[in-house]
């Protein structure tokens, strides 16, 4: 896409501006650092143009607080405030970390998964956000929690104007399918491969 034009124009019958503003969906997948980080940059840009932006994390703990969701929490209450920008919403679906469950607990995770994807599927269904972030749900669809193809159907036959990014690993090879965008993160170096742990500023 030299200069950012489209390299092939469909035969589609829409014209440009109605083939621009198309909702997407995006997925970012890959053993790569920045998945998540691509989709919160992306939340930025929405909450610039006023959108109406939630946040859904399907594996993260309540207790870890990273620094985007600091950032788009104040984001959304001086959208209150002033009228600047968009309203944010931020929801952590998961109860724990997916490789530090204690035994016994996996049922628990499983039916917060489930409660939070009938949750985004409301929000779908009521068209509450123009852009909706579900943070590492690959992983739920993995773990067989969510059916992948109910997902994919969800999500494709969404209605109105609603972009939907989803992040984590080992992407279904039908929700890729199903996506108008899919960027896929490979590792090449990584701190850690030196024995270096995680960062303030990089890591949360």
């Amino acid at each position: 896409m030299p200069q950012g034009r489209p390299s092939r124009i469909p035969d589609d019958g829409l014209t440009t501006r109605q083939r621009r503003n198309r909702p997407l969906l995006i997925v970012h997948t890959g053993p790569g650092k920045g998945k998540s980080t691509a989709a919160f940059g992306l939340a930025l840009r929405g909450w610039n143009q006023g959108w109406r932006i939630g946040v859904f994390q399907f594996v993260k703990s309540a207790r870890w607080r990273i620094g985007e969701q600091s950032v788009l929490e104040r984001l959304g209450r001086l959208h209150a405030e002033t009228g600047e920008g968009g309203p944010v919403e931020w929801h952590k679906m998961g109860s724990g970390w997916s490789w530090s469950r204690k035994q016994g607990e996996e049922q628990s995770h499983e039916q917060a998964a489930r409660e939070g994807w009938a949750e985004v599927k409301r929000r779908l269904a009521d068209q509450s956000h123009d852009l909706l972030i579900l943070d590492e749900f690959t992983y739920p669809m993995t773990w067989g929690w969510v059916e992948v193809e109910e997902v994919v159907a969800t999500v494709s036959q969404r209605p109105g104007f609603q972009h939907v990014v989803i992040t984590g690993r080992n992407a279904d090879p039908r929700l890729i399918a199903a996506a108008d965008l899919v960027t896929e993160m490979t590792k090449v170096t990584h701190p850690m491969d030196a024995g270096q742990k995680g960062q303030k500023g990089i890591e949360w």
